[in-house]
């Protein structure tokens, strides 16, 4: 199991053991004896709602790192001493020569300079890419799987997900949104004050929310079964420097 997908496991896991405890939960609360109580106190139903409000922040915080994930492992691929800039295929050189001459910054005339001498002289040296490479992600509180595409796009690989999962994002689930774009849009509300937890939760069922819930996981899991891909392929590189990789 690679890195990437062994951290993906330990973060998808930590969704699917909540999910297992609001299963319990509704269970226990239909049969009248809920276990999850206390002496003086048990879980109320707007209690409930919080509960299941808290899934969507925690599927949008695993589409964000698992994006993250995804994107830090190529730039570490890349970053092995045995490349130079000039193996890289031409979109990752671009987003090398992007970050190191600083060209999406706002700089005075001074750091242009400073950063065109920077560029200049690891070209001259031949060095290798350093570990300071990062490629600017954006989309904090955005990310969906039409983000996620295009990220994909940006480094030079069209995201390949199975039919039956392109289908599954896809579907509309609710307010004409596919799952990953609800989980979005309920996540920003919900941080932005604009609908309360209770609210967010207010029509919602464990069985609802499972269903979602393995949507986005089957996604993003194929997500990273590509990026792993595309690592193992060395597809990051021009083709000839790529090293001959076994069938």
């Amino acid at each position: 199991m690679s890195e990437l997908r062994e951290a993906f496991e330990e973060r998808s896991g930590e969704v699917r053991t909540y999910m297992e405890f609001l299963g319990q939960l509704e269970d226990e609360s239909r049969s009248g004896s809920p276990r999850f109580s206390t002496s003086t106190a048990t879980i109320s139903p707007d209690q409930q709602k919080l509960l299941y409000a808290s899934v969507y922040l925690q599927l949008y915080n695993l589409v964000e790192a698992t994006v993250t994930l995804c994107v830090q492992s190529v730039v570490d691929a890349a970053c092995d001493p045995q490349w130079r800039p000039g193996d890289l295929s031409a979109v990752m050189r671009r987003e090398w020569i992007r970050n190191t001459a600083r060209t999406h910054a706002d700089l005075n005339y001074a750091n242009r300079l400073e950063a065109a001498i920077k560029l200049v002289d690891h070209v001259l040296a031949a060095g290798p890419i350093q570990d300071g490479f990062e490629i600017e992600r954006g989309g904090g509180g955005n990310w969906d799987d039409e983000k996620i595409e295009k990220m994909s796009e940006r480094l030079g690989s069209k995201l390949k997900v199975s039919r039956a999962v392109r289908r599954l994002v896809k579907q509309k689930v609710r307010d004409d949104h596919g799952p990953l774009k609800l989980v979005r849009s309920m996540r920003n509300e919900l941080a932005h004050g604009q609908i309360s937890f209770t609210e967010s939760a207010s029509e919602t069922t464990v069985s609802d929310l499972s269903q979602l819930t393995d949507a986005v996981l089957r996604y993003l899991g194929e997500v990273v079964d590509h990026f792993d891909g595309f690592i193992s392929r060395y597809e990051y590189l021009e083709p000839t420097s790529r090293p001959v990789v076994a069938a």
